[in-house]
């Protein structure tokens, strides 16, 4: 039986970075034997288990088809893996077990899979890659790794929405987000993958708001502006989609995009239904999606219209919903050739507009007797605009 660290860890080492967690991989051993020396079986369909006392998992050995045998080497689990940077191995005086070139790939910054009879059975690492290249954002992508992506591209499609959706939040959470979409239209996958945000790509805007002019391009900088001021993934993924509706603008009334936020709505509610996206994240989406123009002009707008987008976007309801919201919509507004730095005053508007018109309470209405029934809100929403009005006045 012989124990050796496998994976990110041994990657994540070599570049120098603390790793996140450990795995382990166990040769020579059954599990029987894995039981009977204390470890917790877990895994569902191949063996996996739990160290009695570290908690890590530590898995046998399993040949590139994924199953185990008593036998199978440890080339032969490595060669299963999807890059070669993360099929390297230590053993336990830290030596190290390099069979694929990894630690060279790792040194010339090179994503690189192991080979095609592995990769190209599961579709799933057309999003492991580019969520790598996310990561790692100096690194580039293999030229027959792409091949292989663009080959294995049509049966994203075979992937559970839960998986999907895992790999696009762990992109979103990665050093630089953009490189995932990029990735993935080099490949060929964006337009299976997210064919909403692929149909941006090419569609032209007004060059006097975006002087980069391609809308696909202004949501890689957008997305650029908000993993500079933002590390929450919910917030990304509302800048990621926050122009869906250009993409369906009729070409007779381009570069303009009249109406373009309202149409975006149900795009971003399809995207999020296909890869089944979590409530919080849907609704912030659409949020920015629909009144990130608003947001832009706080400043010239009505105290009754600055009202209704509080409401809208549920600042009233819970204060706290205004600040992802603010930062999704600076992120739009930044994420603009050359105007990466340009200040956003339009937030102060709104969190000065929201300070002031918070926290009226109806009963002082009908302690005064000025609310017979359904009127309580009616009198609520004017007391907002009359206060928004006083301070922004």
């Amino acid at each position: 039986m012989d124990i050796y660290r496998v994976g990110g860890a041994v990657r994540d080492q070599l570049l120098g970075l603390s790793p996140v967690d450990n795995d382990w991989c166990v040769t020579g051993a059954t599990p029987e034997q894995m039981r009977a020396r204390g470890y917790l079986a877990v895994g569902r369909d191949f063996p996996v288990f739990l160290h009695p006392e570290t908690k890590e998992e530590y898995a046998l050995a399993r040949g590139a088809d994924g199953r185990f045998a008593p036998d199978t080497s440890l080339q032969a689990d490595l060669s299963r893996r999807d890059l070669t940077i993360n099929a390297m191995a230590q053993t336990a005086d830290g030596t190290l077990i390099d069979p694929f070139g990894g630690q060279a790939d790792l040194h010339h910054k090179v994503l690189r899979h192991v080979d095609d009879a592995s990769f190209v059975h599961d579709p799933l690492r057309v999003l492991r890659v580019a969520r790598f290249a996310a990561r790692f954002s100096d690194f580039q992508v293999a030229p027959e790794t792409l091949a292989a992506m663009r080959a294995l591209a049509p049966r994203l499609t075979e992937i559970a929405p839960e998986r999907q959706w895992a790999e696009l939040h762990k992109a979103l959470s990665a050093a630089c987000p953009r490189r995932f979409v990029e990735v993935l239209r080099e490949a060929g996958a964006l337009a299976i993958f997210l064919p909403e945000v692929a149909a941006l790509f090419g569609v032209p805007q007004p060059a006097q708001h975006h002087p980069e002019i391609d809308t696909g391009l202004h949501v890689l900088l957008a997305l650029d502006a908000a993993a500079r001021i933002t590390a929450d993934p919910r917030i990304r993924f509302a800048v990621l989609v926050h122009d869906l509706g250009k993409g369906v603008t009729p070409t007779h009334i381009l570069p303009r995009h009249v109406g373009h936020e309202g149409a975006g709505v149900p795009l971003v509610e399809a995207v999020c239904r296909r890869l089944k996206i979590p409530t919080a994240y849907r609704e912030l989406a659409i949020d920015v999606c629909r009144e990130h123009l608003n947001c832009h002009r706080a400043a010239q707008l009505r105290p009754k219209t600055i009202r209704r987008l509080l409401h809208a976007i549920g600042a009233y309801r819970r204060p706290e919903a205004i600040e992802p919201f603010l930062l999704a919509c600076q992120a739009d507004a930044q994420g603009r050739l050359g105007l990466a730095d340009r200040p956003y005053p339009a937030a102060a508007v709104l969190r000065r507009a929201l300070a002031a018109s918070s926290g009226i309470n109806g009963q002082q209405f009908i302690d005064a007797g000025q609310a017979p029934g359904p009127r309580i809100g009616e009198l609520v929403a004017r007391e907002q605009v009359r206060r928004i009005a006083e301070v922004l006045s």
